[in-house]
């Protein structure tokens, strides 16, 4: 049985990690999708290196290759929801990307 994967919504509405994927080329998109499923399919039993656990209950899936995009998340109530999405240029995680998915996952925790 899949596990549920959803985005977060914003209070206008928006969906700001769907809408950094559909902005990418469609390489990268499908292969960020195709990373999507992996939580869908293996949950919380996925293991780096394709997750690893970068701050408290904050995770990141890592999608890697000649771009390597960044999708950060969190586990609650039997969901996986997906907050903040980059690409990723530096070899730690920016602080200020990091911020945005620990205030994007206060207002679901």
């Amino acid at each position: 049985m899949p596990w549920q994967v959803d985005f977060f919504q914003n209070n206008r509405g928006d969906y700001p990690v769907k809408d950094f994927i559909e902005k990418l080329d469609q390489n990268l998109y499908m292969k960020v999708f195709r990373y999507i499923d992996l939580i869908s399919n293996y949950g919380p039993h996925l293991k780096p290196p394709f997750v690893k656990k970068i701050y408290d209950q904050i995770w990141e899936l890592r999608i890697t290759g000649k771009t390597q995009v960044r999708v950060l998340y969190i586990y609650f109530n039997n969901a996986f929801y997906l907050l903040h999405a980059f690409v990723k240029k530096t070899q730690k995680t920016p602080s200020s990307e990091i911020k945005v998915a620990i205030d994007r996952a206060n207002k679901i925790l």
